[in-house]
């Protein structure tokens, strides 16, 4: 009987995981960064997207608005502003693997430096892709992407750049506020690029609505939220 139930068990959870969201094995990146354990996700109190899935760092070098954004813009891998990857996903860059890892924060920003470190990755000089899916049940029009970062970042909504800040920079809560854009009905995919030049490493990001309060009526979730 223990064998059967052991077999049963196994068939629940790969069943589970077909034409919907896999849960990531429970790993911790750090103090505050772990696997999801959920297959959806909402904004804590404040707005801030918890949710994220990061690839391992990219080596390069420079903070100036010039070098970030030739650094953001070079193709990496394919599909790079497109693709909507999966935990433990695998690109090859510079003929190195990296994985795409999905995580929660118990905090409002996103520890860059733990993820690498846990990882025993480089954190200096160093590229930082993330992405994310909000699934909206209704349209939201002239919302604001609110960002901050430590140090350079980027950031295109759906596909299109929405905001970016540069320099050796700390982060600091809506440092970076995009123009208002639409934000559709369903999945909307939100991507990252963040620079460090050295030490700490992080990022915070949120949505405001056209009085600049916190939006919270969504759900987020960790990769395709169409499989």
């Amino acid at each position: 009987m223990t064998t059967f139930l052991k077999f049963l068990n196994l068939a629940l959870v790969i069943a589970s995981g077909v034409g919907s969201f896999a849960l990531a094995a429970d790993t911790n990146f750090g103090p505050t960064l772990a696997s999801p354990k959920s297959v959806e996700a909402r904004p804590d109190a404040e707005g801030f997207i918890q949710r994220w899935i990061l690839l391992e760092p990219i080596g390069v070098n420079g903070l100036t608005d010039s070098a970030v954004q030739k650094e953001v813009k070079m193709e990496y891998f394919a599909n790079q502003f497109s693709i909507v990857p999966q935990d433990g996903e695998t690109v090859s860059i510079g003929g190195a693997n990296h994985i795409w890892h999905a995580v929660d924060t118990t905090e409002y920003n996103v520890n860059l430096y733990h993820f690498a470190r846990s990882l025993g990755k480089p954190t200096s000089n160093v590229l930082f892709w993330g992405v994310t899916v909000v699934n909206c049940p209704e349209e939201m029009p002239g919302v604001r992407l609110a960002i901050g970062s430590n140090a350079a970042s980027v950031w295109w909504v759906n596909g299109r750049e929405a905001v970016g800040i540069y320099g050796d920079r700390q982060t600091v809560i809506d440092d970076g506020v995009s123009k208002r854009i639409t934000l559709k009905k369903g999945p909307n995919i939100i991507r990252c690029a963040v620079v460090n030049g050295g030490g700490a490493a992080d990022f915070c990001a949120r949505f405001l609505d056209a009085d600049d309060k916190p939006i919270r009526a969504f759900t987020v979730s960790a990769g395709n939220a169409d499989k």
